[in-house]
């Protein structure tokens, strides 16, 4: 403003052009955030993989998600444990002096937890939603989650169950309050649900959207569920209905470097979200997982292209 105050005329008109061409020089000045999100999920697989192996663009929204924290025990067999979360992932090398380090490392990142996965255990058992009731499940759910969030110094949350002993309305309740609470308590920044195509999977998943969406940020929807000979055409079709699904989410399109199904990098999985990206639909890009870009060895290519898209 010390510029204005230099500016001597008798027309008035002029005064106030100058006066907000300077105010626009300034606001274009300043860079504009990318709102853009890439997220991997890292530590499944205990392969030794660490934070600092990822690429990392400093201009990107970026999350890591720790892959599990598990309502299980395994000290008596493999028992499902009422929403009280035990940690299962790789945290020798993703302890929390590793995510303080990565973060502080690199301001733009923030790191969460998954709940649930496939599977649980050495013996590749399914990880089952098994509620005893929903009060108590949530009572457990929030005291164990937040000794874990804030021993990690964690950011979010994201829910990838996939197999469940309860009805849709109990999964709804139990996830929804279990976000909402975390939110309200400022425990976590952010939430955000994995669904994948499934009749099973979807109606409970879109009975806790229906009722708590507003507060889940992300749907990290897991489109290499999908049949590995996926097109670029079915894949534009398969995010529209999931967007369809999940009305008014940022759903973030994805792959797996696993291998197994869906639209994969050698076969268009760039092409299409380029045609999103045109579009104005494309709110990010994750990946599973850091774990198995690893053991493919070619530095982690996919993970610098995509977010290479995403800043382009």
């Amino acid at each position: 403003m010390k510029l204005i105050s230099n500016i001597t005329t008798t027309n008035p008109n002029i005064l106030l052009i100058t006066i907000f061409l300077i105010i626009l020089s300034q606001a274009n000045s300043v860079p504009i955030p990318n709102t853009k999100l890439f997220t991997e999920y890292i530590g499944a697989e205990f392969n030794n993989v660490t934070f600092s192996n990822v690429p990392i663009n400093p201009t990107l929204q970026f999350h890591f998600l720790l892959s599990f924290a598990i309502d299980y025990d395994t000290s008596s067999g493999l028992t499902p444990t009422n929403g009280k979360f035990n940690v299962f992932w790789d945290s020798n090398n993703l302890s929390p002096s590793h995510v303080s380090a990565i973060k502080k490392a690199n301001p733009n990142v923030k790191v969460g937890l998954s709940l649930g996965g496939d599977t649980v255990g050495h013996g590749g058992a399914s990880a089952f939603f098994k509620p005893f009731s929903i009060d108590s499940w949530v009572s457990n759910a929030v005291k164990t989650l937040t000794q874990i969030i804030q021993h990690y110094n964690l950011d979010g949350i994201d829910i990838d169950y996939e197999h469940f002993s309860s009805d849709t309305h109990t999964f709804a309740e139990c996830i929804g309050r279990l976000i909402k609470s975390l939110k309200n308590n400022k425990v976590i920044s952010f939430a955000s649900i994995a669904p994948y195509e499934n009749d099973q999977v979807q109606s409970h998943y879109k009975a806790l959207w229906n009722k708590y969406g507003d507060l889940i940020d992300y749907v990290n929807f897991q489109f290499y569920a999908y049949d590995k000979g996926t097109t670029v055409s079915q894949f534009i079709d398969y995010f529209n209905t999931q967007s369809s699904n999940y009305h008014g989410g940022k759903v973030l399109v994805s792959f797996t470097t696993e291998g197994r199904g869906g639209l994969s990098p050698e076969n268009g999985f760039f092409k299409a979200c380029n045609e999103l990206k045109q579009q104005g639909k494309l709110h990010g890009i994750f990946i599973w997982s850091a774990d198995d870009s690893k053991n493919k060895k070619n530095d982690f290519r996919y993970e610098k292209k995509s977010q290479a898209l995403l800043t382009s």
